[in-house]
């Protein structure tokens, strides 16, 4: 089955958001890169994804016109098989994602990138709804503490141990970058 490494949303308007912490972005990105080249390496295409919203004005780090919607800083450099745009939290949401991995002959997506339970757990259930095989690298992801409605904290780990938790075996295979690199490999074999 032919696969497709997707980063969605690695992107430097994160840096700019009042939820911003760099305590988890070592780890992230020594995922994420191992990742990248991995695929590179196994001939994987990948995919780059970026989220742009309203209002388009220089003081949102989320339109283009602030300059921050580019490759987040210290993401390995490669060569993307396709780039989209989107502006919903799904990366299939009218971003012309679907069409190309139709295309181009892709059944199983690899997600990784910003945020864990937002767009990459968004993305990974609505291409499980329709019809892909989804490997969800939930060490590739990043994201950020955040407060329940309660008021008490909810770390970064945590969103991800619980993300990881509803996907797997339901709207994912949830792996290690090992994991996924070898599922590829072992694709290949067969």
């Amino acid at each position: 089955m032919k696969s497709c490494l997707i980063v969605i949303d690695a992107q430097e308007s994160f840096r700019h958001r009042p939820y911003w912490s760099a305590a988890d972005v070592p780890a992230y990105l020594a995922a994420q890169n191992a990742l990248i080249e991995g695929c590179a390496a196994a001939g994987v295409p990948i995919v780059r994804v970026f989220h742009v919203d309203e209002p388009a004005v220089a003081d949102n780090p989320f339109a283009v016109e602030s300059g921050f919607v580019r490759p987040f800083e210290g993401l390995a450099a490669f060569e993307a098989a396709a780039t989209f745009t989107k502006h919903r939290h799904s990366a299939l949401v009218n971003s012309g994602l679907d069409v190309w991995l139709t295309q181009h002959g892709i059944g199983r997506l690899i997600v990784s990138g910003i945020r864990t339970e937002q767009c990459c757990e968004t993305t990974t259930r609505h291409a499980s709804d329709l019809g892909w095989e989804v490997d969800f690298v939930a060490e590739a992801t990043l994201t950020f503490d955040m407060r329940q409605p309660d008021g008490r904290p909810l770390a970064a780990a945590e969103i991800r141990a619980r993300t990881a938790t509803v996907l797997d075996g339901r709207f994912a295979t949830v792996c290690s970058v090992a994991q996924a690199l070898g599922r590829i490999e072992q694709a290949v074999a067969a």
